[in-house]
């Protein structure tokens, strides 16, 4: 995945997500994503998850979401 393509995910993310998590990265790591930003609750780190299955083939390796 380029750098183009991370960006564009991550910008469909947020706006499918509505603003639930801050900060929000997606890096790729081990052929795989990783994900990196804060949220307010579980569910909405649970919400960017599936998303992210949903939007890209790439496996997610991580998900370091932190919850605050």
């Amino acid at each position: 995945m380029s750098w183009d393509e991370t960006e564009r995910l991550e910008a469909q993310l947020q706006g499918r997500l509505s603003g639930r998590i801050h900060d929000l990265r997606v890096r790729v790591r081990d052929e795989g994503l990783v994900l990196q930003g804060h949220a307010r609750t579980y569910y909405a780190k649970q919400l960017a998850q599936q998303a992210v299955m949903e939007a890209s083939s790439l496996p997610i390796r991580a998900n370091e979401i932190q919850v605050r």
